[in-house]
């Protein structure tokens, strides 16, 4: 079974080395899910989610204005794997043509899915195998300047 998420924020992890890493920080069936990423895919999911434009298209922007000129749309991400600490998602997305609809699946890191499914407004799924293995009470993550009850502040350690 699977559940739709909702992107809470972007915070700082501590990394195996002791070391900042960003996260990106999904709710699903009550749990916290915490998804490491790289400092620019934390940005690019962070513009999306403040809706901040600029004057040329970044490459999560494009990717959407392709698509979307040739006649598709993403209909919903899928976080759906987990293998040795690293996660993978699959993008699904449909196109019509002549009145039919044709089906893609894509492969992708979830921080590419995350940061399309904030700009198309699409669903992001997460199944149950996913929260099993790596998904943590709220009580477990604490964020900064609030008592790990509150996840909508940014820093979390």
């Amino acid at each position: 079974m699977s559940h739709t998420a909702e992107v809470r924020g972007i915070g700082m992890g501590i990394g195996a080395d002791g070391n900042n890493v960003p996260a990106v920080v999904l709710s699903a069936r009550e749990e916290l899910l915490p998804i490491f990423v790289t400092e620019d895919q934390a940005n690019a999911i962070r513009l999306a989610m403040e809706g901040e434009q600029f004057e040329r298209p970044l490459t999560h922007d494009l990717l959407v204005d392709m698509v979307t000129e040739f006649g598709g749309a993403v209909d919903r991400v899928r976080i759906d794997d987990l293998s040795e600490g690293t996660f993978f998602a699959k993008v699904d997305a449909e196109r019509y043509e002549d009145g039919q609809v044709e089906r893609f699946v894509f492969d992708a890191r979830p921080s590419d899915a995350i940061a399309l499914a904030v700009r198309v407004d699409c669903p992001i799924e997460v199944s149950d195998e996913i929260l099993d293995a790596a998904g943590r009470p709220p009580s477990a993550i604490s964020f900064e300047g609030s008592t790990g009850t509150d996840h909508d502040d940014e820093d979390w350690r």
